[in-house]
């Protein structure tokens, strides 16, 4: 564990994402606190999880684009000021040895940038831009992340098929055994079931509550669906006449 803790300082009230209930919810409560190496943010779309863990990326010092500590590069700036807000309390004695902000969205630029840095080499050999999506993140996982490290992950399943999920489960339980922390804002069912995760559900209002794995939403309703998908798309295009 490297990170304890996130606290909201004082902030707008207005304005994104300072409106966004997520925020508020952050700024009436007394912070985000961080039980387990892996802790899990889920929630619907809009709730904010990518917002919130791009402000705690930057706030530890990563390119807000993604990349490590050591990446400077920018190609638009879209990131919010919530990180310049937010006050990060670490664990005592305990530095990350490495570490890695991985945004889906702009992983392009991020390969981009591998390859103009010359580091190929620590992503596996092959430039990201010569591997599928999800193959240049499982490339990323396995050979550039390392014991020690703290990891932001947001979505990382938009590259990934099942089976893709499943190989980075293994990989952040094999990284956890082995010092690390991840923080993993996530719509998958698979990568939810991470073991001895905490997982934060942020909620319509904007709260933050910490959820069992069978009471996740994600979790739930996939579950539904699968249990008799022919069922659930009657009533789903019932309701949409």
């Amino acid at each position: 564990m490297f990170l304890a803790e996130i606290r909201l300082d004082v902030a707008p009230d207005e304005g994104h994402p300072f409106d966004l209930p997520v925020v508020r919810a952050l700024r009436d409560g007394r912070g985000l606190r961080f039980r387990t190496p892996v802790t899990l943010l889920a929630g619907d779309n809009g709730s904010g999880k990518s917002t919130l863990i791009e402000a705690i990326a930057v706030a530890a010092g990563f390119n807000p684009e993604g990349g490590t500590t050591a990446f400077r590069f920018a190609t638009r700036a879209t990131e919010s000021s919530l990180g310049e807000h937010l006050t990060l309390s670490r664990v005592a004695g305990r530095k990350p040895r490495t570490g890695f902000f991985l945004r889906a969205e702009s992983f392009y630029n991020v390969a981009t940038e591998i390859e103009q840095l010359g580091v190929v080499g620590s992503y596996g050999g092959v430039s990201p831009h010569e591997r599928s999506h999800g193959e240049s993140f499982l490339d990323l996982a396995v050979h550039r992340f390392g014991p020690g490290g703290l990891y932001l992950l947001d979505e990382p399943e938009a590259a990934l098929s099942v089976n893709g999920c499943l190989a980075l489960l293994v990989r952040i339980a094999e990284l956890v055994a082995q010092g690390s922390q991840f923080v993993i804002a996530t719509h998958s069912p698979v990568l939810l079931a991470c073991p001895e995760a905490t997982i934060l559900e942020i909620g319509g209002d904007g709260r933050i509550g910490e959820v069992d794995y069978d009471r996740a939403e994600a979790v739930a309703l996939t579950r539904t669906f699968l249990a008799d998908p022919q069922r659930m798309l009657r009533r789903l295009l019932q309701d949409d006449r």
